[in-house]
């Protein structure tokens, strides 16, 4: 156990250091790549900005409006017949939009229910079965110019609703 803790320390300064060699032995110029890679990584991260900013007011209108709430009364008598608590709604619904927010549903869903529980395990589980679709296509899409991401959306919303519901399956199936 203390071999494999030293050795994840070790991984990433042994990495770089491997990487410099090989570049310094093949003549590459590394420290004019490293800077010309962080002009594009600074330049990326400004042109992110407006995608991420709409994302995260639109993820903040939709929560302070209430529209959250009514959605999930609305599928709680359906999640009755299938034996899901409500209590799980606003993660699925949230998770395809916003990780972080997601994150924070599912850490107060722990807090307030336990890891243990079943709907502690259902989170956790979700959270790991499914993605932010709409985040990485408004940023990634968005980034490059891709205007056309219909067919994206669909895929990633179809994934993320066959992730939620095997994630159902599996934690009542297992703990249930």
């Amino acid at each position: 156990m203390q071999f494999i803790s030293t050795l994840s320390l070790l991984f990433i300064p042994l990495f770089i250091l491997i990487v410099l060699v090989v570049a310094t032995y093949k003549r590459i110029p590394t420290y004019d790549l490293f800077v010309e890679g962080g002009k594009e990584g600074l330049s990326m991260a400004v042109s992110l900005l407006p995608y991420l900013l709409g994302m995260l007011v639109s993820i903040s209108i939709f929560k302070s409006s209430g529209a959250l709430d009514a959605i999930v009364s609305v599928f709680q008598p359906v999640l009755a017949l299938f034996k899901v608590p409500a209590e799980i709604v606003p993660l699925a619904l949230t998770r395809p939009i916003s990780g972080t927010a997601a994150l924070a549903i599912t850490a107060d869903l722990l807090k307030t229910y336990g890891p243990d529980s079943f709907i502690g395990r259902l989170a956790s589980t979700m959270q790991g079965s499914t993605d932010t679709t709409f985040y990485i296509i408004t940023i990634y899409f968005g980034s490059v110019g891709i205007k056309k991401m219909g067919d994206a959306l669909k895929v990633g919303l179809w994934s993320d609703l066959a992730g939620m519901v095997t994630a159902i399956i599996i934690v009542t199936i297992i703990f249930g």
